[in-house]
């Protein structure tokens, strides 16, 4: 009978953990409302960046993502970024889409430019990079291209000469 009441408070025990888990992972896990201003940027690829990812500063989480979507008309993806209030970036920053690791997920990287003129709440970033595609990377690694044909000089032979 001992043996049956030890492992009802052992289950017990590990479902309190798990419920304290879940819900520290849902409320604390959620993206909070940064009091500040907003930003945008158009990129041509945006894989891996979700909303909520850290815009960040210096590697500094300055901001996050709040939404991601396609304009109609170019076919880009626009981001739309809320700021800290206390970080004011000038006008001619660029934003680039970074990954935290070789496989870990991405966030928005701003490099401060060099401008007097500060950016103000709506405006949008000009100087922007696209995330980079570590499949198509590896691919051109491994495979190589099919466009690269060598030519008279890289093989050492003179076309006009024959002998």
């Amino acid at each position: 009978m001992k043996k049956h009441v030890l492992e009802t408070i052992i289950g017990a025990v590990v479902i309190a953990f798990a419920a304290t888990f879940l819900f520290t992972a849902y409320s604390g896990g959620a993206p909070k409302a940064v009091d500040g201003y907003q930003l945008s940027a158009t990129f041509e690829r945006v894989d891996g960046l979700n909303e909520g990812s850290d815009v960040r500063v210096s590697g500094l989480r300055v901001g996050r993502v709040a939404s991601i979507t396609l304009d109609p008309q170019s076919y880009n993806a626009k981001v739309l970024m809320d700021m800290d209030q206390a970080i004011r970036l000038p006008a001619d920053s660029s934003a680039e889409i970074i990954s935290d690791g070789l496989l870990g997920s991405k966030y928005l990287a701003l490099v401060p430019g060099g401008a007097e003129e500060m950016y103000q709440d709506g405006d949008a970033i000009q100087f922007t990079q696209s995330a980079i595609s570590i499949e198509s990377l590896i691919g051109k690694f491994v495979f190589g291209s099919a466009d690269e044909k060598p030519n008279a000089e890289d093989s050492g032979k003179d076309e006009d000469n024959i002998f």
